[in-house]
């Protein structure tokens, strides 16, 4: 491996050659509601491409998505986003207004639906094969979703959940490490910094994470925003 190399590119749509089944999602999504981080991928072998319309389902507005950077999206994962409530409070939940015709004056029993607000993903999240998130839900920084999980809560940074409904399996460092790690927030760092430490940011103790970081970088925030995953 050469030193003198530059980091991968962030704009390229498909970064490894010969491989069109991943995709970096940043320079392929168009729609203003979702916003994705520079190195966050997704792996499908027939419509990777497609993730924006395939993936991310009943997405009519004005919530958002946000996905942080260096999320790694394995086949399947889906985003259910707040257009698929129905109404509960009735005897029927079926949307007949939009159906049309003559029902399509009744379309005020629509409006207000419940709306639980912008789905936002933090850094460095692992979604395995077929997980399902569901609207409005907060996936902490380092997280990992199990295959196949349904996601109906809030996840905690460095938390594991599987299961459906998905549940907290253990957290992948105690609660100081986590601080520690959310205060030296590699995923910030210039891309020429990380190449240098790669090994570390892989492999590495939390110490020597910390002993790695930038000198001068500028103090971040480990507070949700919906500019996070940009």
């Amino acid at each position: 491996m050469s030193h003198h190399a530059p980091p991968p590119d962030p704009t390229v749509p498909h970064p490894m050659t010969g491989q069109p089944r991943v995709v970096l999602l940043k320079p392929l999504v168009t729609s203003p509601l979702i916003e994705v981080g520079a190195y966050t991928y997704y792996d499908d072998p027939d419509h990777a491409t497609e993730f924006e319309t395939r993936n991310v389902l009943y997405h009519y507005g004005p919530e958002k998505l946000v996905i942080g950077r260096f999320c790694a999206l394995g086949t399947g994962v889906r985003f259910l986003m707040n257009g698929a409530n129905h109404r509960m409070d009735g005897p029927s939940t079926f949307p007949f207004p939009t159906m049309g015709g003559s029902w399509a004056g009744h379309f005020d029993l629509l409006t207000g639906l419940p709306n639980r607000g912008d789905t936002v993903v933090g850094h460095d999240v692992w979604f395995g094969y077929g997980s399902t998130v569901l609207p409005g839900v907060r996936i902490g920084h380092g997280a990992i979703i199990g295959a196949g999980s349904v996601v109906v809560s809030d996840v905690p940074d460095y938390g594991i959940v599987g299961g459906n409904p998905a549940r907290l399996v253990r957290t992948r460092y105690d609660e100081e490490d986590i601080a520690r790690l959310l205060a030296v927030a590699w995923w910030d760092w210039p891309a020429e910094h990380i190449t240098a430490h790669v090994r570390t940011i892989m492999s590495g103790t939390v110490a020597a994470l910390e002993s790695a970081a930038p000198v001068s970088r500028p103090g971040g925030t480990s507070s949700w925003s919906v500019s996070n995953g940009t």
